[in-house]
């Protein structure tokens, strides 16, 4: 804003000074806008906010302390520093037209020169305001961008880890960015309809596709012989492998003693430690049921599943998308949440769609003989 060709409004009720003051501060080249009351003041401010008010106290109608209010409680004109000129000039009369929001009090009778610099002195503070002010939004800009790309490094540098996990269980390719997806689109059409719509909100939305590529990092600790075993493993064997819920949660634990205010390492370790949990509380490593499990974990639990029986394993091929939801419902109210199962049967041909887009494998006509264990 140039302030010479700056937009004043002068509001007052006697037209011998709007006429003077109109005069004196055109002939210093700012754009005057002079109005004989407050209603009539607002309504062109409304329009067309200015850079300054030159503002009368009394006035018929709307009084300049009342017209002043108005400006300050409208986001709008709240900024605009107003100029109180009046005759009345009692102490009391000036605190309150500073109460009310004024920048400032000119007494009348009118001496131009005064008028004129105080205005220009408002108009060079609101200019300096408004440029710290667009200073301020470009430096938060930048500082967005940076923490964003912190940000974005360290997720990287996360999923890395985790994808080291997954390569010692598994070479199936692609299955975290896969539950991830998974998870996004189930979470995405739980917060559209479901009764847990209040509990996904966007942040959740965004912490879950972050977190869930955690839920096995906890394998890392399982022994190759147990972890790489080509069959059905014994029952020894099965409870080495149930330890990398704990071992995952434990590990994440000791990061958020650092950063305990992390949602993403929370919801991480609710994850990694409950992704096995099942709704009838038969699940590992606590047995916990129904609602006691994060909702975090159940969604995980559901996408897991679904991307293991669809995946070659050194053991079997993965089986058919039909076969594999046949598996999931069948485990309704009772391996998975009942809720979210519906949601995945809703959701089924978008699952179908972001599997075989990163998938080429063999595929196994017939079921498992049990549900998947680890």
């Amino acid at each position: 804003m140039s302030t010479e060709s700056a937009r004043i409004m002068v509001v007052d009720d006697t037209p011998q000074n709007l006429r003077l003051l109109e005069n004196l501060l055109s002939e210093r080249g700012y754009r005057v806008f002079a109005l004989p009351g407050g209603e009539a003041a607002l309504r062109a401010a409304f329009k067309n906010p200015p850079d300054l008010v030159l503002l009368d106290i009394d006035m018929p109608g709307l009084n300049g302390y009342e017209v002043c209010e108005r400006f300050k409680a409208d986001p709008r004109l709240a900024e605009i520093p107003i100029v109180f000129i009046s005759a009345l000039g009692e102490t009391s009369d000036k605190v309150r037209a500073f109460e009310v929001g004024g920048v400032d009090y000119v007494t009348k009778p009118i001496k131009f020169d005064e008028v004129a610099a105080r205005v220009a002195t408002h108009l060079k503070i609101r200019a300096l305001q408004a440029s710290l002010e667009d200073h301020n939004r470009r430096l938060e800009e930048i500082v967005e961008a940076q923490v964003k790309k912190i940000s974005e490094s360290q997720m990287a540098t996360i999923f890395a880890l985790a994808k080291l996990a997954e390569n010692r269980d598994t070479d199936t390719g692609e299955h975290l960015e896969r539950v991830q997806e998974y998870c996004r689109v189930l979470a995405e059409g739980l917060q559209e309809s479901s009764c847990y719509s209040a509990l996904v909100t966007d942040e959740f939305i965004t912490n879950i596709c972050q977190a869930s590529p955690l839920h096995d990092i906890g394998k890392v600790a399982i022994p190759d012989r147990v972890l790489l075993k080509p069959g059905r493993l014994t029952e020894e064997e099965f409870e080495v492998m149930k330890t990398h819920a704990a071992i995952g949660a434990e590990t994440l634990m000791a990061v958020l003693a650092r950063y305990s205010d992390n949602a993403f390492v929370r919801m991480g370790i609710e994850i990694a430690k409950s992704h096995h949990e099942r709704w009838d509380g038969k699940g590992y490593p606590e047995g916990v049921a129904g609602e006691d499990i994060p909702l975090a974990a159940r969604l995980v639990a559901v996408a897991d599943v679904y991307d293991a029986f669809r995946s070659d394993r050194c053991y079997r091929c993965g089986l058919e998308h039909e076969t594999t939801e046949r598996i999931i419902l069948e485990g309704r109210a009772t391996q998975f949440d009942p809720v979210i199962t519906d949601k995945f049967q809703e959701l089924s041909e978008t699952f179908r769609h972001i599997y075989s887009r990163t998938s080429h494998r063999r595929i196994q006509q017939a079921e498992p003989a049990a549900s998947l264990s680890g």
